[in-house]
């Protein structure tokens, strides 16, 4: 079993919860690329990308092992490793990874992204997403 960072137990209330508010992630995000001008920054849509995905993985692992990744995001995809294991495909993994990644830079930094860089992002997410919805439906 992969060793994984701090945790915190959740139940099947919190798995419908979360969903919930990915699906909201995911729609806001498609609405803020749908509606961007031309000249706006792509970090604020990148920042929610990010924030579908960890939602999305916080829902998958509270769903098969009742427990979410606390405190470092980075720490989720470990913990969805150790959760799906072999079922967890590579590619979804490095595209959570890759997202992840630039959680700080997006989100802290003062380096604007651009819109052409928030859907790309996008586009990995409704990868990511596609995926994800197939495992909660298991």
């Amino acid at each position: 079993m992969a060793r994984t960072r701090s945790t915190k137990k959740k139940d099947a209330a919190y798995v419908s919860g979360r969903l919930v508010v990915a699906r909201g992630y995911r729609k806001d995000a498609r609405n803020s690329n749908a509606w961007a001008d031309v000249g706006d920054i792509g970090n604020p849509s990148i920042s929610t990308v990010i924030n579908c995905a960890i939602a999305y993985a916080d829902a998958i692992t509270a769903k098969y092992r009742g427990e979410i990744s606390q405190g470092d995001h980075g720490a989720v995809v470990k913990l969805l490793r150790a959760v799906l294991g072999n079922e967890l495909p590579n590619r979804q993994e490095a595209i959570l990874k890759a997202l992840l990644d630039q959680k700080d830079e997006v989100q802290y930094g003062s380096r604007s992204k651009s819109r052409d860089d928030a859907e790309r992002a996008l586009e990995r997410l409704e990868e990511f997403v596609a995926w994800a919805e197939t495992q909660l439906l298991k």
